[in-house]
């Protein structure tokens, strides 16, 4: 795979200042059961990281220090780790709110018809990726039937009651460029999604978010490859939007490897591009007795976030 991090190194971004931390995102493995060209995080099948129970216990422990509220997992598929379960008890347990970037093919894998039911039953709110209303351009980004798959186990969520009114349960649903282009006005999108999902599979959810790819690892390399790599860079430089860089997910978020090391970011932890100021990584055990950073580390992919209406993990931020 090619790299984009010397590209992306000698691209200036503007400084960015940490604010309070509210959410502590952990990356529970690589391990998925899907091989998307978008995926920043060049997760697959064959992945065997994996965070173990560990390191799950001790970045709980530095949550509460920091004052964290919010628990958001990913990955991968974060179902696929063996201790996704008891990570998702202890922590509502905790009193946290707990997010579940959910791959919703997931939950039609042997082995994993569980993952519905659980979520609904400790109130997870399901933050389910969806990159498009359009069978054959999911197909073509995901892999084939993964849109007919994502369908029935979207279905099954509104079954179990997420985003059914009156239903405290959330689905959430995730849309993602098939190209390298900014994604479309959020809000007119998420009407488009309502409309078609409701009218053709009636699908209910909550909101819709529209994220930037980012031009790293799998999908970067596959702009390198297509030639396309300074053209999406340009795009992205060119449509940010000082007023963006209030809002980026880094302020108020804490991105944590499977092996326990601490970013700014998913997108920075995936670059392996320590927390500012800092010669080598943080693990969670250094935050136990010392504080994080102001300054927050930034390069070329950071314009990923601020381009056009902004891309957060929530997405659009305008």
């Amino acid at each position: 795979m090619r790299d984009t991090w010397p590209q992306l190194a000698q691209t200036e971004f503007p400084s960015i200042q940490r604010g309070r931390i509210t959410t502590l995102q952990l990356n529970l493995g690589y391990r998925c059961n899907l091989s998307c060209i978008h995926c920043h995080v060049n997760a697959g099948p064959r992945r065997t990281e994996t965070m173990d129970r560990e390191t799950m216990q001790l970045a709980l422990e530095v949550g509460r220090k920091l004052g964290a509220s919010i628990l958001d997992l990913t990955g991968g598929s974060p179902e696929m780790n063996v201790d996704f379960r008891w990570l998702v008890e202890t922590a509502k347990a905790q009193g946290l709110h707990v997010m579940d970037r959910l791959n919703p093919t997931i939950m039609e894998e042997p082995g994993y018809e569980w993952v519905g039911d659980f979520l609904a039953r400790h109130q997870v709110e399901a933050v389910a990726s969806l990159p498009c209303y359009s069978q054959g351009n999911v197909d073509e980004q995901r892999g084939d039937g993964v849109f007919e798959s994502s369908i029935k186990a979207l279905r099954k969520l509104n079954t179990l009651g997420y985003a059914i009114p009156g239903s405290d349960l959330v689905l959430n649903l995730v849309y993602n460029p098939n190209g390298a282009y900014l994604p479309p006005e959020q809000a007119k999108l998420e009407t488009q999604y309502r409309q078609l999902l409701g009218e053709n599979f009636g699908i209910h959810f909550n909101r819709l978010y529209a994220l930037a790819n980012m031009p790293i690892q799998r999908f970067g390399s596959w702009l390198l490859s297509k030639g396309k790599f300074n053209d999406y860079i340009d795009t992205l430089r060119n449509a940010h939007q000082d007023a963006n860089l209030d809002g980026v997910m880094c302020r108020s978020t804490l991105s944590v490897g499977y092996d326990g090391r601490v970013f700014d970011c998913d997108f920075n932890q995936m670059l392996k591009l320590p927390l500012a100021g800092r010669a080598k990584d943080t693990h969670l055990r250094d935050l136990l007795d010392n504080d994080l950073p102001k300054a927050i580390g930034v390069a070329g992919h950071c314009f990923g976030c601020t381009a056009g209406q902004g891309s957060s993990c929530g997405g659009a931020l305008n």
